[in-house]
């Protein structure tokens, strides 16, 4: 994927950094595989304001994502790469030969009319979708399961990728785009590559406005409220509001807030990158 700089012929293109869509191959989604998508506008169903900062926002469709992969040994074909405007990685449109079409996050590199498929005896190459134990060791993955037969939960926004490291026994070893690295089950499928768009992280809004064509609303920020409104409002002139926290008054920085006896503690060798 690629991102292109655009002349500053108004101020709000001065800035901005969009991306290029050159890996885009059709402009309108598959009729049979998308939902409408009713924006709440971040009320409740009594109409009470139950999240802020949410409302407004371009009408979007919600693609129906294959994340299991569990058609094992039916051969699909690529029939297109697609935009979503509900995620940041694009989609691939597989045609089965079977006669079922689905979407499936599209990995970096595949291609119109290129033939993906998963099982166990296929072979690893990208867009394949493998148990762990199939799974030749350093390769790069991603939408990776949890549990068997779940679906993929790891690894899918745009330009992410884990790595299997190591096999013993009923476990695989991944790192993973946190730097955390733990055991998951030989038994759990994985696509073979990294997920596409990897330029996302990359992209510059340029104004505000563009903000709220996706539905965000502009934030008010705690120190410029009222003691009344918010733990770090108040005080004289600019004052810094003391130790950052949310409005309930949970510190927001450095609390850790995993529960201490979760049933994967002891699946995880190490955890990700220090900040």
């Amino acid at each position: 994927m690629a991102i292109k700089k655009l002349r500053p012929v108004t101020p709000g293109q001065r800035y901005r950094i969009a991306p290029a869509f050159t890996e885009i191959t059709k402009s309108e989604p598959e009729k049979s595989l998308v939902v409408t998508n009713k924006r709440s506008g971040g009320r409740n169903n009594s109409g009470k304001m139950t999240m802020r900062y949410i409302g407004g926002g371009h009408k979007r469709k919600t693609r129906i994502v294959d994340f299991k992969r569990n058609k094992f040994d039916v051969p699909a074909t690529v029939k297109a790469v697609e935009y979503d405007p509900t995620r940041s990685a694009r989609l691939a449109l597989l045609f089965y030969a079977d006669g079922a079409k689905t979407y499936i996050l599209a990995p970096e590199g595949i291609q119109v009319g290129q033939e993906v498929k998963s099982g166990e005896s296929v072979a690893p190459e990208v867009g394949n979708a493998l148990p762990l134990s199939k799974i030749p060791l350093g390769t790069i993955i991603h939408n990776i399961e949890l549990k068997p037969g779940k679906g993929g939960a790891l690894a899918r926004s745009a330009g992410s990728y884990a790595q299997l490291t190591a096999r013993e026994g009923k476990y695989a070893t991944i790192k993973l785009p946190s730097g955390e690295t733990r055991k998951i089950l030989v038994t759990c499928l994985a696509t073979i590559g990294s997920v596409s768009n990897s330029d996302h992280m990359n992209v510059r809004l340029g104004k505000a406005g563009r903000n709220r064509w996706m539905g965000k609303r502009p934030r008010t920020r705690g120190v410029a409220m009222n003691p009344v409104d918010h733990p770090m409002g108040g005080g004289e002139g600019k004052s810094s509001g003391g130790h950052p926290r949310s409005r309930k008054g949970l510190y927001a920085k450095g609390k850790k807030t995993r529960t201490p006896k979760k049933y994967s503690n002891n699946l995880i060798i190490s955890r990700g990158k220090k900040k």
